[in-house]
């Protein structure tokens, strides 16, 4: 085991001066305000104008619009789904909106969007509603996304 160097007190003393030196030497001046002088618009507009500008320009470049070939309303009865077990009807009745939509779309891959899970799953696995009203697009690819209507 390595023993500790001990310290002398001349080596302890480090001047004032030096310290400031050190503190100060990488420091760059702030202009003072006053906060009185910003208002809060443009506070806001100073600080989110950049991001703002980013947001926008990907925005653009990343949504690239799709054709849609086909777009159709159904009400699909989900209450068959509430046959069997009372812990799997929800799953069921996913289940039973991808065979409908399976079954009157044709489509290559089907896509249920979050908003119409989330409606399904919204009062539990128990109790799903027994029907559901959504609105089904087809595009060129035959991709079939299935919205709330």
């Amino acid at each position: 085991m390595a023993r500790k160097k001990k310290v002398t007190p001349e080596e302890k003393e480090v001047s004032l001066d030096d310290l400031e030196e050190e503190l100060t030497g990488g420091i760059e001046e702030i202009d003072e305000f006053d906060v009185k002088e910003i208002s809060d618009e443009d506070e806001i507009s100073e600080v989110f104008e950049e991001g703002m500008e980013e947001l926008e320009e990907r925005e653009l470049v990343e949504a690239p619009k799709e054709e849609i070939i086909d777009e159709r309303i159904y009400t699909v009865p989900l209450a068959k789904a509430r046959h069997g077990p009372r812990n799997k009807y929800a799953k069921k009745a996913i289940r039973f909106l991808r065979e409908y939509m399976t079954r009157h779309m044709k489509p290559e891959a089907l896509i249920i969007s979050q908003e119409v899970n989330e409606k399904i799953w919204s009062r539990g696995i128990q109790k799903p509603p027994r029907k559901l009203k959504i609105r089904a697009t087809k595009n060129v690819d035959g991709l079939v996304v299935i919205y709330l209507a």
